[in-house]
């Protein structure tokens, strides 16, 4: 343990292992911030796909919508219609039943 080649040796070996895990930590962190970053891409694209897939989807059902309240509402005035008519019949009836007076 006194040789100075051990001694060598022992500081190369050591230097060596320190610079390897000093390589390997680097190459670590590298490889780390490009899968992170590829898979921040590939979210922002998902993420932008499904939006605008979404947007499509919404602007769809608003049509839907749309054309619903229309044909209620063309159905409302039916209704309305078809109760004015029945009214206006339920008053005749009364009058020729009850006479002028009653209705």
């Amino acid at each position: 343990m006194n040789e100075p080649q051990v001694w060598t040796l022992i500081g190369v070996f050591g230097t060596a292992l320190f610079g390897m895990l000093t390589l390997m930590s680097t190459m670590f962190v590298r490889i780390l911030r490009t899968e992170i970053g590829s898979l921040r891409t590939e979210m922002r694209t998902e993420i932008g796909s499904l939006r605008s897939e979404m947007g499509t989807e919404l602007r769809s059902v608003r049509g839907e919508i749309g054309s619903l309240r229309t044909e209620m509402q063309a159905e409302f005035a039916s209704v309305r219609t078809e109760i004015k008519y029945l009214d206006r019949d339920v008053q005749a009836l009364s009058r020729r039943v009850f006479g002028d007076d009653a209705a």
